[in-house]
């Protein structure tokens, strides 16, 4: 029975994420999007809602006429929020990175969208960085070595694109799902990874990244079937921990799988539980063609204004 379940266990993930892809797939909007560079960030007009009294509670619908996924949220310093996720109504191709500013109150303060031409740019987790701007993680379909790769965005305190970088192999898919700001200031993320590296169909796949986006050393840890790291954090030895979810070890079809880094990415797995530790990737720079800033527009169609904002609230 064990033999006849994880096959279909694997078989419904593989549908679930099909399923989410498939939002992505619609007709773009009559309005062509940008074609003067391979990434895009478009911003919105002023929020026109009148101001407010500080209220404990709110609630805000931000979008356009397709589909928008709001998928990581934090507080900022300011006592504002923050979401990221993704979008199918603005930006350059059928799906970007979407990323909006709330002040306390939930007006909106600024909206981003960050892609390529092609369906897919998705961002997963979103944190606030040292200097007061931004930095999402998440994946990409219009630029890397694969299908798809590890998509990584820097933004300063506006929202204004500073670099973007992918990490990936030549196959199938590179997936960023959880980012941090190490103590040295650069970054760390951690998602899966079913390329050429690895042991199994997928492996966690966790990136070190210098201040500057610069690739210090990936790893690969996991089995002969499915290995995925959800979350990251950086541990007080200065090394990393990840979790997430196995069906190569454990007791049963999907166990929560737990790997503990030293500092320079190097793990015990290999010895404790016959897991396999590699390496791999290729890092590139999709926006050193046009500078560090992008191109930014500020357009003024109705599909292309970045989000309507709709209080809910009376």
């Amino acid at each position: 029975m064990k033999t006849l379940l994880k096959p279909l266990s694997l078989a419904l993930f593989v549908a679930a994420t099909l399923l989410m892809q498939k939002a992505c797939n619609r007709t773009s909007p009559s309005s062509n999007p940008p074609t003067q560079s391979a990434h895009t960030q478009t911003s919105p007009p002023s929020d026109t809602l009148p101001a407010t009294s500080p209220s404990p509670y709110f609630c805000k619908a931000i979008g356009g006429p397709y589909i928008e996924v709001g998928a990581s949220l934090i507080q900022t310093s300011d006592g504002g929020y923050a979401i990221a996720g993704y979008t199918t109504s603005f930006g350059a191709g059928d799906c970007d990175v979407y990323v909006l500013k709330l002040d306390a109150n939930g007006k909106l303060q600024w909206t981003k969208t960050i892609g390529g031409p092609k369906k897919d740019d998705w961002g997963e987790s979103l944190i606030q960085t040292s200097d007061g701007g931004y930095a999402i993680a998440g994946y990409t379909k219009s630029f890397g070595a694969g299908d798809r790769d590890f998509y990584v965005v820097k933004l300063d305190a506006k929202g204004n694109l500073q670099w973007t970088k992918t990490i990936g192999g030549p196959k199938k898919d590179d997936w960023g799902e959880s980012l941090i700001q190490t103590s040295d200031g650069g970054y760390a993320i951690a998602g899966k990874t079913s390329s050429s590296f690895g042991a199994g169909g997928y492996d966690v796949y966790v990136v070190k990244l210098d201040a500057n986006g610069n690739l210090q050393w990936t790893k690969t840890i996991g089995g002969k079937d499915f290995e995925d790291g959800y979350s990251l954090i950086q541990t007080s030895d200065g090394g990393y921990a990840i979790a997430g979810t196995t069906t190569s070890f454990g007791a049963g079809e999907w166990d929560v799988y737990v790997v503990k880094l030293d500092k320079d990415g190097n793990a015990c797995c290999a010895i404790s539980q016959t897991s396999q530790v590699g390496s791999g990737g290729t890092l590139s720079s999709p926006t050193s063609s046009i500078g560090s800033g992008g191109i930014l527009t500020a357009p003024t169609s109705s599909t292309s204004s970045g989000g309507t904002l709709t209080n809910q609230c009376p």
